[in-house]
């Protein structure tokens, strides 16, 4: 398609979405609004020391991914009867400087409405601090490394002094693989077998499963803390610890964050329920038995956020 269909368009405005240029946007976290407003954080902030009045939720890679995972909150085609090649960006490219120009362009607009001139629900020294961006997460919708410029991109983001999380689902080892270094690499572990994975995650690619394993073993390479996310759903893949133990041994990534699903987005479309979003007493129960077998140690958890942190390390160092 030379350009994103206006029924798309308006469905994603509608939804919050700032879009920028031809395949990107950026997105209000929720937790952006809660610590302006509520001065409340985001697991991130505990776990890491990333300010969440100050991070920019991003996309480079609006509508493009090599999953149909049954719990995205993306926009898929089956969701509005829309088609389009899932798995390569298939309208005209933007630089890295002008996505990255166009995020913090929609950054101030979107902050716009929280400046304190008729109202005292948000502090001046607050809404300063959020005008200076402290990170960036290249992780809101799709998948970021279809973008073909994302070692620009990210090389750019660091140059202009944010700290950058990549969140990726591990397909392209060979991106993985000549990937410049963000701060923070996410790679996403859904299922423990391919069985399981191909069920949920419904891969759009051959042999994704053994990408995603090859892109694991690159993880060593990285200097940078890396992260293997369990995104958990009851009645999906909210078992086999031992199994997903096993994978996290062999490719041992610094941190695992394991985070129950949330009834979002798009994933309401597709059969997801209410029930499989799994109590945080399940989730918490799932990483201790995690952690037993595969060595790593409890650090935290956020029952709000239905999530755990296991790490090797027994001390994170947080960016702030």
């Amino acid at each position: 398609m030379k350009d994103i269909p206006i029924q798309i368009k308006n469905l994603l405005k509608k939804q919050k979405y700032h879009l920028v240029g031809n395949h990107s946007a950026i997105k209000k976290c929720r937790w952006t609004h809660k610590s302006l407003v509520f001065d409340q954080a985001c697991y991130k902030e505990r776990f890491y020391g990333i300010f969440s009045h100050r991070c920019m939720q991003v996309t480079p890679s609006l509508l493009w991914c090599t999953h149909c995972c049954d719990f995205c909150w993306r926009l898929q085609p089956s969701d509005i009867d829309i088609n389009w090649d899932q798995t390569k960006i298939d309208v005209p490219i933007n630089d890295p400087e002008f996505i990255l120009d166009g995020f913090y362009k929609e950054w101030k607009r979107i902050l716009s409405g929280y400046k304190p001139l008729s109202h005292d629900k948000v502090t001046w020294e607050k809404w300063e601090e959020a005008n200076n961006p402290f990170s960036i997460a290249i992780s809101l919708s799709g998948e970021p490394l279809i973008y073909p410029r994302i070692n620009e991109l990210i090389e750019l983001t660091k140059k202009r002094g944010l700290i950058t999380f990549v969140v990726s689902n591990a397909t392209r080892p060979e991106i993985v693989k000549n990937l410049t270094e963000p701060n923070q690499l996410y790679f996403s572990l859904i299922s423990p077998n391919k069985e399981n994975y191909e069920q949920i995650c419904r891969p759009l690619i051959l042999n994704a499963w053994e990408k995603i394993m090859e892109s694991f073993s690159y993880l060593e390479s990285f200097s940078c803390p890396t992260v293997l996310r369990l995104t958990l759903s009851d009645h999906k893949n909210l078992k086999n610890p031992e199994e997903f133990a096993k994978i996290i041994e062999k490719y041992s990534p610094t941190h695992v964050e394991a985070k129950g699903y949330m009834y979002l987005g798009f994933s309401r479309r597709r059969g997801m329920k209410v029930n499989n979003m799994p109590l945080h007493k399940k989730i918490k129960e799932f990483a201790i038995k995690l952690a037993d077998n595969c060595g790593y140690y409890f650090i935290d958890d956020v029952e709000r956020s239905r999530v755990v942190l296991l790490s090797k390390q027994k001390k994170i160092k947080k960016f702030s």
